[in-house]
């Protein structure tokens, strides 16, 4: 990539993440919040590492308020993770539809992601890594989390 931005200390570029996609568990705290509801809060996710874009974080449905969230009768396929089902949240007063995914039956080798969910962070009134606010991947399609460990550029479109 001849325009990548080389890493700093303690940064990754999204350009020497793997293709096919890796999945990597996570113990730092992930956050995701609607108004004043925190819709998710945990140190078990999981973060799927893809070549030009940044980490998409799963999070299990244990540490999220499922009581909020009804499935959407929206579908995507992935090439490597299979079929993903989509989730319409309902919380202060409003509803925000297809605002997370998750893979039910994924393909093998992604098994590890079966029934967490991954946030729009540009759907959501905020989304943390650990305490840094993290910014949504630019593109209405993908759903990446960028923080200061992460640089580009990164995949905007199909």
């Amino acid at each position: 990539m001849d325009n990548r931005i080389e890493p700093g200390p303690g940064q990754e570029s999204v350009w020497d993440y793997p293709r096919p996609p890796r999945v990597e568990p996570s113990d730092r705290r992930v956050r995701v919040i609607v108004g004043d509801t925190v819709i998710a809060d945990s140190t078990r996710a999981a973060r799927v590492l893809e070549t030009s874009h940044p980490p998409v974080w799963y999070i299990p449905p244990d540490d999220v308020r499922m009581d909020l969230l009804d499935n959407s009768d929206t579908a995507t396929f992935c090439e490597y993770k299979g079929t993903a089902s989509y989730w319409m949240l309902k919380a202060n007063g409003q509803v925000i539809e297809d605002v997370a995914w998750s893979y039910e039956r994924p393909t093998p080798g992604f098994e590890e992601l079966r029934g967490y969910l991954a946030f729009y962070p540009n759907l959501v009134d905020a989304c943390y890594i650990d305490e840094e606010l993290v910014k949504a991947q630019p593109g209405q399609f993908y759903g990446g989390w960028i923080t200061s460990e992460i640089v580009g550029p990164f995949k905007t479109r199909g």
